[in-house]
């Protein structure tokens, strides 16, 4: 079993490089951007930084899944025309700050990109020396303020949604269950914003080290903690511990049916985790799947193939330039506009983003029932409904 913890954990870590490196320490946030004023009666220059190039496995498959799912989200635009000029970064921070700085120097007005941290980070030093904004594919919250906005997923926007819903049945007293790590870290951090947020109490926070082992000897003090707690909120993945976690806590006398279990990371991938004793009942949250659905049904039709899983990335931000650009304004790309309340409807459903660079994304809330997914809590279609 230890073998297949290690290569579970290899696979987690893997996932988690392709969107950040957590725990990246970017230059403090600035003040929120103004932006380029536009022409809107000519196709707009938008610059996609992408990893091709990167000696990363899989980084040319999600270099062409971005590209593909930004000139998808271009043929569905009204009222808007995109010159869309490709940027292959390696991967690389000083690539991605050399080619944002060409980027520029060819009229870009906006930057969609990179995917890691470290070269969107790189990204938007250069492209603020010149008050351009960037919408980065990654979802570490270190790097968001100033001229850089994020898109992917992050946990603090799952951890409201959680424990808003754990908040109103009666779930008011949480222990955190996380790796000794800095994913492990990043996500107990959100949890215990969020319940602060929420009026959730944190009964206690329990880590782990890494390995089998380290769950293991780690069982005592969860069942120990669980005992004065509503629900246990797990931050591991199903490639790392949470398939362990989930034997051995029901075996410790942690009961499932009593103590809610709760995830911060989606339990319906891969669908063997189903399965699994423990997760049944769990919650766990996931985009709009009839939004996901329609997205990776014409990615499909047009390109032979599903789209990476952060591929849709590239349509919000397409979908959300487009948006500003259609009401016809010249600033419709500095920051103000970029934040705007109403959000924009992207490949996973409504998303908008923050002030602070962060984004807020509709989610729905789903259980496991009979090794099935259900869905008791709807995405919200708007940021005036349920939900947030």
């Amino acid at each position: 079993m230890f073998a297949v913890f290690k290569r579970a954990r290899k696979a987690a870590l893997t996932a988690a490089a392709a969107l950040s490196a957590i725990a990246l320490t970017a230059c403090d946030p600035v003040a929120i951007s103004t932006g380029p004023t536009i022409n809107t009666s000519k196709p707009v220059p938008v610059a996609l930084l992408v990893p091709r190039g990167s000696a990363q496995q899989g980084d040319r498959v999600l270099a062409q899944s971005l590209e593909n799912a930004a000139r998808l989200a271009i043929g569905d635009l009204q009222g808007a025309q995109i010159d869309l000029r490709v940027y292959d970064t390696a991967g690389n921070p000083a690539t991605a700050s050399t080619v944002a700085q060409q980027a520029l120097d060819d009229g870009a007005r906006v930057i969609l990109g990179p995917v890691y941290a470290e070269a969107a980070n790189a990204a938007g030093i250069a492209a603020r020396q010149r008050g351009v904004n960037v919408l980065a594919f990654s979802n570490n919250p270190a790097i968001a303020g100033g001229n850089v906005f994020i898109l992917g997923p992050t946990f603090d926007n799952t951890a409201r949604r959680l424990t808003s819903l754990a908040a109103r049945n009666g779930k008011r007293n949480i222990l955190i269950v996380g790796g000794n790590d800095a994913a492990g870290a990043a996500g107990r951090a959100a949890i215990q914003r969020a319940a602060s947020e929420t009026g959730v109490s944190i009964k206690g926070s329990v880590g782990y080290d890494l390995s089998q082992q380290g769950v293991i000897n780690a069982i005592p003090a969860i069942r120990s903690e669980a005992a004065g707690a509503d629900a246990v909120f797990l931050t591991s993945t199903t490639a790392g511990a949470l398939p362990l976690l989930a034997q051995l806590m029901p075996e410790a006398g942690v009961d499932p049916a009593v103590t809610q279990y709760i995830g911060l990371t989606r339990w319906d991938i891969p669908p063997q985790t189903l399965t699994l004793p423990g997760v049944q009942g769990g919650l766990f949250a996931l985009p709009d799947q009839s939004k996901v659905q329609q997205f990776s049904a014409r990615y499909q039709a047009s390109y032979g193939a599903a789209p990476h899983p952060i591929g849709s990335l590239a349509y919000d931000g397409i979908a959300a330039i487009g948006a500003l650009v259609a009401a016809g304004k010249s600033d419709a790309l500095t920051g103000g506009a970029l934040t705007q309340g109403a959000g924009f409807q992207g490949a996973g459903g409504i998303f908008r983003l923050r002030p602070d660079g962060t984004n807020e994304r509709g989610l729905a809330v789903a259980t496991i029932q009979e090794q099935k997914v259900v869905i008791i809590d709807p995405a919200p279609r708007s940021f005036a409904g349920a939900g947030f």
